[in-house]
């Protein structure tokens, strides 16, 4: 029961020392770049800027075109449905002349 007990404390051990070697990396990760990565992540900022507002105005148009089809085809199925409804009322008025 020894040899057990011995094991999962070392095994403990080397978790926790793992732990905190991916802790540092962390820490060491998040200090500050040096001026030249700076500018270059600067420099690719402005450009993925740009790019998000191209997407953006494209996605915008793309929305507006498509809320005006929207309206189009509502408009139709009005006009569709009205057609439909006059056009049921003339059928029942012919069935209720010849049934009476």
């Amino acid at each position: 029961m020894c040899t057990n007990s011995s094991k999962w404390s070392l095994r403990r051990r080397q978790l926790k020392h793992r732990n905190l070697r991916v802790l540092a990396l962390s820490r060491k990760r998040r200090t500050r770049r040096p001026p030249k990565e700076e500018k270059e992540t600067k420099r690719w900022l402005v450009g993925a800027k740009e790019e998000m507002e191209m997407k953006n105005l494209r996605l915008y148009m793309e929305n507006q075109s498509i809320m005006e089809a929207n309206e189009r085809l509502r408009q139709r199925a009005l006009f569709l449905h009205r057609e439909n409804r006059a056009l049921f009322i003339q059928l029942e008025s012919k069935f209720t002349r010849q049934a009476s």
